[in-house]
């Protein structure tokens, strides 16, 4: 799948659908914001959200007063995104191929925050640009949040192939550069009632990585 065509696939996706009707809406995000230690988000963050696409966690994190970088491939879901948030300041934002190399000029950020993107990479090329700009963005001491289809999650979702990660996976491209703070399985319930197992991980890079 080229890069247009993936971008068109996720374009009709976001124009077709309401929010509250996709797989991976969350009306309650409170499981990712408490995966979280209280301090971190205490005081003004530079965020990095991959895939941003419409989420709710957008408003919740805007309100804390941090200042974030909204990624996602889809310019619909970008566009329905700045729509509802009314244009604020302290967001910059990034349409783009996470498979693909980012732009310099992006600032260095303290959080990544990834849920659901990475398990959409399925050649190992695409998998290793992802993390060279993670490793690249993320300051001494930032954090990561990576929330993605487990061993015993599903094979597809929005009609494309996943890859699925156990710990030792997500541990196998994290360490010893970042150190795991957290981990753990969750049963996340799409709006139609169906059950998604994810395997949430925390890691902090160390200052000397």
């Amino acid at each position: 799948m080229t890069n247009n065509s993936k971008q068109r696939h996720w374009d009709q996706i976001f124009n077709s659908k309401p929010n509250e009707s996709l797989g991976w809406f969350e009306k309650d995000i409170s499981y990712t914001l408490d995966f979280f230690p209280t301090w971190l988000l205490d005081t003004p963050q530079t965020i990095f959200i991959a895939g941003a696409g419409t989420s709710q966690l957008v408003e919740a994190l805007l309100a804390m007063g941090h200042r974030l970088i909204l990624n996602d491939i889809s310019v619909e879901a970008l566009t329905k995104l700045r729509k509802r948030l009314d244009e604020p300041g302290n967001v910059t934002w990034l349409p783009a191929d996470l498979s693909k190399a980012l732009p310099d000029d992006l600032p260095p950020v303290d959080i990544w925050i990834d849920r659901a993107v990475l398990h959409f990479l399925i050649e190992e090329a695409a998998i290793q640009s992802y993390f060279v700009s993670l490793y690249r963005l993320v300051k001494k001491d930032g954090h990561v949040l990576l929330a993605e289809f487990s061993e015993s999650g599903a094979e597809r979702c929005a009609g494309l192939p996943v890859r699925r990660y156990s710990l030792a996976d997500m541990n196998a491209r994290m360490v010893p550069a970042f150190t795991l703070k957290k981990h753990a399985h969750y049963d996340y319930v799409t709006p139609a009632g169906g059950q998604r197992p994810y395997l949430y991980a925390l890691y902090q890079r160390s200052q000397y990585s």
